[in-house]
């Protein structure tokens, strides 16, 4: 319970925009404001992941569920009233308290030396892209939310231009500081845009918004990943702009298509066929349900002179009908959306997954290649695994491993943290 004090609101102000900033202030000492942090305190035996430095707890664990303004700072304590420090508060949403990892009250600066340690890991993973560390993290996952100690933020750089994507409460209430700390790390930043229109949103009660937060935004703009040339649009394009993840995996393809026929599904923007194609693949064909992707994949064709034969359909559909007909390929690119949303959908995941595998393993050449991924946090990896083997097995055919991926460098995976771990990728050789 608040005793002689009441939720107040920090106006924060930066050129564009003022935000309300949450927070508890006393009331005692002739009036005067000082600021007070509120103490949430989990339940006995409630404890046991945040002390192996898990950054979540639950609304079943905690004590109480204090009628607190969604993005309230306060201070999580165990039964005991040992603090664990400082994290955001939403009494709305299944994950309660976000754990920021610091016993001082989070302000400007603590964004400033997050965002800046974050930059000095992706110079130092992605530098053996290119000689020029300045240019190794034109285009990478800047900030991953929790990994990065900064949790339900998420930053996307495209050489000067920046998308964020805000998926907590309390990052929320603090948009301003962090376009002022982002400014700060990135002096020369000429355009910052939210791309606040995931569904994630609301279960933290958060609107959908896309709006441009800093200087100006061009339609499109012309990027870089291992050197493949890529003209995308921040304002239109999925999600943060594209699907920086995949990086290394789409670096691998390209060194193992030379002379191969390739057929990328699901392809989105081109990233795996303009791989392959630069890595001397002799036919490309790209599929996407939608024709705004596969307009970005003409066009990013045509800028690294590729050509990539471009297929409207669902994916499931075509590769079924195109059994049918006999139609063969030497490597196949399954790169789906996450196709379990929570534990409820696993098993429809894993008949999903089983289906466009077994379809393109019917549809590969001797010795060809099946690409095989998935983004779905739930379907753990031996589960993705074990379910395309039972695939092979039952169409008799053997698969050989000769590669397994996972997420960039740039979206570190937090062992504190499962559910910050989510991309499976696989070659298989199948014989």
């Amino acid at each position: 319970m608040l005793t002689d004090a009441r939720v107040m609101f920090a106006h924060v102000q930066i050129t564009g925009f003022v935000i309300l900033f949450p927070y508890i202030c006393s009331l005692k000492n002739n009036r005067k404001h000082t600021m007070e942090i509120y103490k949430v305190s989990l339940k006995k035996n409630c404890d046991t992941r945040i002390k192996f430095g898990h950054l979540w707890a639950f609304s079943n664990e905690l004590a109480e569920l204090p009628k607190l303004p969604a993005g309230t700072i306060v201070e999580l304590c165990d039964f005991a009233g040992k603090s664990y420090g400082h994290g955001f508060y939403n009494p709305s949403s299944l994950i309660s308290v976000r754990l920021l990892k610091t016993f001082d009250v989070p302000d400007k600066a603590l964004f400033v030396k997050r965002i800046g340690e974050a930059r000095h890991l992706r110079e130092a993973v992605l530098g053996n892209m290119t000689s020029e560390r300045s240019q190794s993290i034109d285009m990478c996952r800047l900030v991953f939310s929790e990994s990065d100690l900064l949790p339900g933020l998420i930053i996307d750089k495209y050489g000067d231009y920046f998308a964020v994507q805000i998926l907590s409460a309390g990052i929320e209430a603090m948009k301003a500081i962090v376009v002022e700390a982002l400014l700060e790390v990135f002096p020369n930043t000429k355009g910052i845009i939210e791309k606040n229109d995931t569904k994630l949103r609301e279960i933290e009660g958060l609107p959908m918004t896309s709006d441009i937060l800093f200087g100006e935004i061009p339609d499109t703009i012309i990027s870089q990943e291992n050197g493949v040339k890529l003209e995308l649009s921040l304002k239109d394009g999925q999600k943060t702009g594209y699907f920086l993840d995949q990086r290394n995996n789409r670096y691998f393809i390209r060194s193992i298509a030379k002379d191969l026929s390739v057929l990328d599904c699901y392809t989105n923007q081109g990233g795996f066929a303009l791989n392959a194609g630069l890595g001397g693949a002799r036919k490309l064909a790209a599929i996407d349900c939608s024709e705004v992707a596969l307009n970005a994949v003409r066009a990013n064709a045509k800028l690294n002179n590729l050509e990539i034969e471009t297929i409207k359909a669902d994916v499931a559909d075509y590769l079924t009908k195109a059994g049918e007909r006999g139609e063969k390929w030497d490597m196949i690119i399954l790169d789906p959306p996450a196709f379990a949303k929570n534990r409820k959908s696993v098993p429809k995941a894993k008949a999903a997954y089983g289906k466009i595998n077994r379809l393109a393993m019917k549809m590969l050449n001797e010795n060809g290649y099946l690409i095989a991924s998935s983004c779905s946090h739930h379907v753990f990896e031996d589960v993705f695994r074990e379910t395309i083997y039972r695939e092979a097995c039952k169409a008799g055919k053997q698969l050989k491993q000769i590669f397994r991926g996972t997420q960039a460098p740039d979206h570190p995976i937090l062992l504190s943290l499962p559910e910050t771990q989510y991309l499976k990728f696989f070659v298989f050789q199948v014989v």
